[in-house]
Order: structure tokens, then sequence, then C-alpha cells
């Protein structure tokens, strides 16, 4: 009998350690706040799959830069640090301009038009991510991109001189052709750069402003709707590739869910935070005049330089998207 008990008791041990190591447990790091709506977003999807996987995945994020900062999230989960993140990859242009596909000014200005595009972009985006090994899983955008100072501006001459928070390439790109000094500072240091005075304007949606109640430091917002960035969610591909093919399913399906549930959240946010901005006394301006000129402007340099820098790529996703 006391034979017995012991080979239940190891075998119990066993089927216990067994079911430890079957389930799999990811970091997900992500540069934004756990209150923004791409972070309640992703908690969403990574509880839809650990409940369609029967908590055989499961997913811990890991918010507002805590893991890995914004700049470092991308090759973190391609060297396997994280198994799936978070990122705005147009600050990644400068390995590849495809992805600035999302950034190029004033090429998709509404929710349906950034859709159009990512829907354009996606095979190629798809084949550069993959040549990295990565797998990407879905993409969600930020409300229209606007104007932050913390003055009145008229034109872009209003602008000289004055240090601009820079996000990726392009954005320091505006910068530069309106004459301003571009600064790269992360999501998760906006706020110090600002109240320090590292920086005294940067480009954005309302959600920023509001994440960073930016009326602490800034008076007015230039609702240019410039473009829609958009924030992708991709995986390790070997991590992705060692899952049970249900698990694989799993993702990929939950994925598709939240692109679209994400989207429609951003498009019905998106007034709202422009309102609060304004509730908080931020002056709300529409570009009118020699400073729609002036944007607009820089708008048709940047097409032209982007698609230059990306070649065939860029091309092919513009005609796909305009077709």
């Amino acid at each position: 009998m006391k034979t017995l008990t012991s080979i239940l008791t190891a075998s119990v041990a066993v089927l216990g350690l067994t079911g430890t190591v079957s389930a799999e447990n990811w970091d997900m790091p992500m540069a934004y706040p756990a209150n923004n709506y791409h972070t309640e977003n992703a908690q969403k999807f990574v509880d839809a799959v650990k409940a369609c996987t029967g908590g055989e995945l499961e997913i811990t994020i890991h918010a507002g830069g805590s893991l890995f900062k914004g700049d470092e999230i991308k090759r973190a989960v391609q060297v396997g640090e994280a198994q799936i993140g978070e990122r705005l990859l147009s600050a990644h242009a400068n390995e590849n301009p495809v992805f600035g596909y999302d950034s190029v000014p004033f090429l998709a200005t509404s929710f349906e038009a950034s859709e159009k595009l990512r829907a354009a972009a996606q095979p190629t985006l798809n084949k550069v991510l993959n040549d990295q090994g990565l797998t990407l899983l879905y993409s969600v955008p930020w409300p229209p991109q606007g104007l932050y100072f913390a003055q009145e501006v008229n034109s872009t001459a209003d602008m000289a001189g004055i240090k601009f928070r820079a996000y990726n390439a392009a954005t320091a790109r505006v910068a530069e052709l309106a004459g301003m000094i571009p600064t790269q500072i992360e999501a998760s240091e906006l706020k110090q750069a600002l109240a320090t005075g590292v920086v005294a304007s940067f480009i954005s949606s309302g959600s920023t402003g509001v994440d960073e109640k930016v009326w602490e430091d800034l008076t007015h917002f230039y609702d240019a709707k410039a473009w829609l960035p958009r924030n992708s969610v991709f995986v390790n591909s070997e991590a992705f590739s060692a899952l049970p093919e249900a698990s694989q399913k799993c993702l990929t399906d939950e994925a598709a869910k939240a692109q679209v549930m994400g989207a429609e959240n951003a498009a019905a946010l998106a007034g709202g935070f422009v309102d609060t901005l304004a509730d908080n006394g931020m002056n709300i301006v529409v570009p009118e005049s020699q400073l729609a000129a002036d944007l607009a402007g820089i708008g048709e340099t940047m097409t032209a330089e982007w698609l230059e820098s990306a070649g065939d790529d860029g091309k092919a996703i513009v005609d796909a998207y305009k077709n």
C-alpha cells in the first residue's frame, strides 16, 4: 500500500509538472499607460486569448514602458527577450522606409482611409517583418494627428526655432521643414520634457494630449488631421511557431477581433479627446489660410521623399491604396 501511494503521489506530481510546462507564459511590453485605449484594447485581447486557449497561453502586459522602453520593444521581441509586443512601427522607418507608410502627411486622413491604407500595405509589411523574425498580429490607429504649441501660430514662420518633440523620422522631418528643432522623445518621457522646457511643441493625437494633460504646459491644438499612425502588435515568429496549432489559431483569431474593436474604439473616442482638451482651456484651431497652405506644402514634399526612399515597395502600397 505504501508503494502504491508513493507511485500515485509521484504520478500526480509528474502530471502537475507536465501541466505547468505545457502552459505558455508570455511577456508583452507596451509603451503607453494602462489607461490608454491601446493598452486597454490589448488587455481585452490577451484575456480573450487566455480564454480561447483554456489557459494554455497567458500573456502579461507590461504597460508604460515598464519592461522595455518604447524604442527597445521591437528588438526585444526580435531577439526573444519578450515574445510579443506593441510598437509604433513608423519609429523604425530608418530600418526600412516601409515602416513609415502610415505617417505620410495627408495621404490618409480619416479612419476609413487609414483602414484602406493598412490593407494596401499589409502584404509588403508582412514580408519585411517576416524577414526580421516577426509576425504581425494586428494594428490599431491613433486619432488624426494635430499640432500642439504653447503659443498661437499662423504660419510656419511663427514656428521657427521652437523646440519640437519628435517620435519618428516623419515627425522630425515635419519639424525641420517648419524651421523647428526636433528632439526624439518617447511617450513615457513626454510629460517631463514639456514640464522642464526640453520641448514646447509636438504633433500627436488628442489621445496623447489627454493622457499627458498637456493643458498644464501648452495652450493651442491645431487640428490638422495630418495622418493616423498605427500601433502594431507583433510576435516573435519562432515563439509563434512553437505554439500548438490550436493556440496559434486562437492568437490570430483574437488578433483580428482586436484590430476591428480597437479601430472602432479609436473612432468613437477621437472627438471626445479634442473636447477634453477644450474643456481644460486649450484653444482648438482648424488650420486655415497661410498655415493650411504651409502644412500642405510640407505634405507634398514629404510624400515625394517617402516615395523615393521606399522605392518599388512604396509605390506598390500607394498604388494599391489609390486603386
